[in-house]
């Protein structure tokens, strides 16, 4: 079977595979952008293009888009799930996100899951909490495949045992829109005051750059006065490569998401395989992602609730292994692989059955 997938760069795509390599699923590689984004070179996608469709559609058999449309128009998208029927092209949506974390109004996700999610001929999707969503949304089923594991298997080595001091990151990054640090850091520097944490606060260089895109002027008081306090470390870096992403989170005993909104994190993913614990609020899907993620919730006011904040720290000396190993990971990807090739195959068989029925 050749798989158009979008994109195929993306680690989390290239882990869908079986780790011995592949058997009777080849995914196209992503064709170079005229400007790719640093990060994601893969992006934007070529192939998210009614003509690329028109032009190549002898060079697939099915189309699996995962994510990277967020730029594109409902009608546009529309377009391109005609151009696949049209040409008698099997589509395979998975449903990363059903809120887009980098979206303020959901009614932009909205519209496009109204046009994906009825016109695929299989969805997939990352959890049971996701999927009984879109069964009640839409009325589809949607294959549950769990997320694969991103750090390579090659690069694995036990996370030690928190030690009586936890040593707790947050990382602003670039201030994506559904991120809300500024409340959660406040309570995490006072814990670092009091000597129960050691704190490490993170931020792209865009965030504190005058006249940067990202530029908040909040963050950048926050971490000025962070800098001040005891057991609290402040880095202000480049974004990270993926080995440097790999170390940084090594460091870490807990890594603190701060998310008002969203579906899947692959941040959490990533740590599951360090054995970096999280702290995760109580939206959007993260906690059906895997057992012993921390929570916490969010008030009406938009603020942290305390108490639960500090029990989760608290709770870190002592606790128990949260890691993945490798062997377990390199078998959910065996897993992952066959239930791909599956729902692929019932793609195309009922493709092609609709073709038979059309005369």
């Amino acid at each position: 079977m050749r798989i158009a997938s979008l994109p195929h760069g993306h680690a989390y795509v290239r882990h869908l595979s079986d780790p011995a390599g592949e058997t009777g699923v080849h995914r196209l590689p992503d064709p170079a952008p005229a400007y790719p984004v640093p990060g994601a070179p893969w992006w934007p996608l070529v192939m998210l293009d009614d003509a690329w469709i028109r032009e190549h559609a002898d060079e697939f058999d099915l189309y699996h888009l995962h994510f990277g449309f967020d730029q594109v128009a409902p009608e546009d998208l529309q377009r391109i799930v005609d151009t696949l029927h049209e040409h008698g092209k099997a589509f395979v949506y998975t449903v990363h996100d059903l809120r887009n974390p980098h979206q303020v109004d959901p009614a932009t996700q909205d519209a496009a899951l109204d046009v994906l999610v009825p016109a695929a001929d299989e969805l997939i999707t990352l959890t049971d909490g996701a999927a009984l969503e879109i069964a009640r949304r839409w009325g589809r089923v949607a294959e549950v495949i769990p997320h694969p594991h991103l750090l390579p298997l090659e690069r694995w080595h036990e996370h030690p045992p928190v030690g009586g001091v936890p040593v707790v990151g947050l990382h602003v990054k670039s201030m994506r829109p559904n991120m809300n640090p500024l409340p959660v850091a406040r309570l995490l520097v006072a814990a670092a005051a009091r000597g129960e944490i050691r704190l490490v606060l993170d931020a792209h260089t865009d965030v504190v750059t005058p006249g940067a895109r990202h530029w908040d002027g909040d963050v950048v008081d926050l971490l000025s006065r962070a800098e001040e306090i005891p057991n609290v470390r402040v880095h202000v870096h480049e974004i990270y490569d993926d080995a440097e992403l790999e170390d940084y989170l090594r460091g870490l005993d807990l890594s603190v998401l701060t998310y008002r909104f969203g579906t899947h994190s692959g941040w959490l993913e990533l740590c599951h395989d360090l054995g970096t614990r999280v702290l995760a609020p109580t939206v959007g899907f993260y906690h059906d992602q895997h057992p012993g993620v921390l929570a916490f919730e969010w008030d009406d006011a938009g603020e942290p609730r305390e108490d639960q904040i500090l029990a989760a720290l608290a709770s870190l000396p002592g606790s128990g292994r949260w890691q993945a190993s490798a062997e377990q990971r390199a078998e959910q990807r065996r897993r992952t692989a066959a239930a791909h090739e599956r729902v692929y195959r019932r793609a195309l068989v009922a493709v092609a059955g609709e073709d038979g029925w059309s005369g």
